[in-house]
């Protein structure tokens, strides 16, 4: 009997019992929570905010206006000169005014009135019209390249958002899993079942996952402010948020034909082609500029009760001055566009490629996690805890499989926004959201 007493005094002195009996210590400091704010009050997804950008960036606007400007410049160069009216009054007596007599007047005083219009030749008004039409077009291009950049950086700050949300998500799940093994390793710390030492360790590892946190948060504001100002800040509330999740969707185009598509598409290429015709258009211009024009006019004349009429004419003798400067300089400028054209075309193919080998590499480490990593180091770290919890598993081993874990995750989302952002910089490669 004294036996039995004894076992059962043993056993209640023992830790492990006396830890499995007590009620579980409150945790000296409660996770952050990722919804300490407002719920949004609006949700764009990236198409949305990219239609908000075209709509409503000023800097968009702004670079728009060059458009309209040209059609203004287009209505000037398509005006005909204005015709002339001159007159004069001669050999009135102003000076004796007694002289002033309707016979004086009608006899002695000459009196002209003149009609004159000069005649373009060499079809200026023509050329001129379709090289301000030719600049008008080219503008247009260089417009459609600035809408191109826009979005490349709105998907950009998108998928930074995501990102960040994904991340904030992440910690604050696993900080409220952690926070368990904090409250039993306080309870074992104050049973004396842990060394302090040990439960220092343990805390420190929840203080990576609470500066991951607050570190995703500092992100998600930060890239939700970079994308508001592309969005202009009027198309959007102060609490706004952006919807989608990281994902990988896969490309199946091959590098040849990604390549002819850009070619085709790319509008700074366009752009720089259309920079050419419109070198052509103003050396024609330049050319017909070097045509003289016709001043013609027709004069009526009262002199002595005599009514008269006359016709003049005049025209420059182009001995010295035939515009060969400005034609010489329009037939520079094609050359030089010409070279920027084919500048760019190589610049279009250079971007294509380095795009599609980001693109590819950024695939192959998404399939790397995909393939086994991320799940490997989840279970690792499932079995470690559950080990660890029961006592069969050391400390630093848990640890470690919690600090691989934790890297895993991060790198696996930063792989996945990093494979989003380099198929937006596929996109803008080709010049266009939809690939083949």
């Amino acid at each position: 009997m004294r036996k039995g007493m004894a076992g059962a005094l043993a056993l209640l002195a023992s830790p492990l019992f006396s830890v499995a009996q007590q009620p579980p210590a409150a945790p000296t400091s409660q996770p952050p929570r990722a919804d300490t704010t407002q719920p949004p009050t609006a949700r764009i997804s990236m198409e949305e905010a990219i239609r908000l950008a075209l709509q409503h960036n000023h800097a968009l606007q702004a670079a728009r206006s060059t458009i309209l400007q040209n059609q203004a410049l287009e209505t000037t160069a398509n005006l005909r000169p204005n015709p002339v009216l001159s007159w004069d009054a001669q050999f009135l007596p102003i000076f004796q005014p007694n002289k002033f007599t309707e016979d004086y007047i009608d006899n002695q005083a000459q009196f002209d009135l003149g009609l004159g219009y000069t005649f373009e030749r060499g079809r200026k008004r023509q050329h001129r019209l379709q090289a301000a039409k030719d600049v008008t077009d080219a503008s247009r291009s260089t417009i459609a390249d600035n809408e191109r950049q826009l979005v490349f950086n709105v998907s950009q700050q998108v998928v930074a958002v995501i990102l960040a949300q994904s991340t904030i998500e992440f910690t604050q799940q696993d900080l409220d899993s952690f926070q368990k093994t904090v409250d039993i390793s306080e309870t074992r710390y104050k049973a004396g079942d842990m060394s302090e030492g040990d439960l220092l360790k343990i805390k420190l590892q929840k203080l990576q996952f609470e500066n991951d946190f607050f570190s995703a948060k500092l992100s998600k504001v930060q890239a939700l402010a970079s994308l508001r100002q592309f969005l202009g800040f009027e198309s959007v509330p102060d609490n706004y948020d952006v919807e989608g999740e990281l994902n990988y969707q896969v490309v199946h185009a091959g590098l040849d034909d990604l390549k002819a598509l850009a070619l085709r598409t790319r509008p700074d290429l366009q752009a720089a082609q259309k920079n050419v015709v419109a070198a052509r258009s103003a050396e024609s211009l330049a050319e017909a500029n070097g045509k003289r024009d016709l001043g013609a006019s027709f004069n009526y004349s009262h002199v002595a009760d005599t009514n008269t009429g006359a016709f003049f004419f005049n025209i420059q003798l182009p001995i010295f001055d035939r515009n060969q400067g400005e034609i010489a300089r329009t037939r520079l400028v094609i050359t030089q566009n010409q070279e920027l054209a084919s500048e760019t075309s190589q610049q279009v193919l250079t971007d294509v490629v380095d795009a599609y080998s980001a693109l590819r590499t950024s695939e192959q480490i998404v399939q790397l996690y995909q393939g086994g990593y991320v799940e490997e180091a989840k279970q690792s770290r499932d079995i470690s805890e559950y080990a660890y919890k029961r006592g069969a598993a050391s400390l630093l081993d848990y640890l470690d499989a919690e600090r691989t874990y934790r890297s895993n995750q991060l790198a696996y989302r930063q792989a996945l926004a990093t494979y989003m952002t380099t198929l937006e910089q596929m996109r803008q490669a080709v010049g266009t959201r939809t690939l083949p």
